[in-house]
């Protein structure tokens, strides 16, 4: 894969935040220092990127695909009010990882997702949590 400006500072962005940010919220965030980059490239590196292992794409429910720059082995938590996305601390998950890999090897599994899902801090706190009754 060629290295070109766009996608090193797609990449760089990618890698700095922590909040799974969308291909539109990545090219907001880059769009005013550079302004001759357009959404189309965003897209089309985060797929190649994704495609080549560099970075992951998320297969979590919702509206618009996320993308993470970190790509160790760890789960995440997603917001059903507003979509966002968390890490979830590997120690959190660690004896359900080991049963996996356990599971892998009499299914011949060779990967699994797991979402978790509730409401963000945020959420909860402006009242925007829906009741479930």
């Amino acid at each position: 894969m060629n290295k070109t400006i766009q996608r090193e500072a797609i990449l760089h962005e990618l890698r700095m935040r922590k909040d799974h940010p969308t291909a539109e919220e990545l090219y907001g965030a880059l769009h005013e220092a550079m302004p001759q980059l357009s959404l189309g490239t965003v897209y089309r590196n985060l797929e190649q990127l994704s495609a080549a292992g560099i970075i992951r794409k998320l297969d979590v429910s919702g509206k618009r695909m996320r993308f993470d720059g970190d790509i160790s082995p760890h789960h995440h938590i997603r917001c059903r009010e507003c979509g966002g996305v968390r890490d979830i601390p590997g120690a959190a998950t660690m004896v359900l990882d080991r049963q996996m890999e356990r599971m892998k090897e009499e299914y011949q599994c060779d990967s699994y997702t797991l979402e978790f899902k509730g409401v963000c801090p945020a959420c909860s706190a402006s009242g925007k949590q829906n009741k479930l009754q």
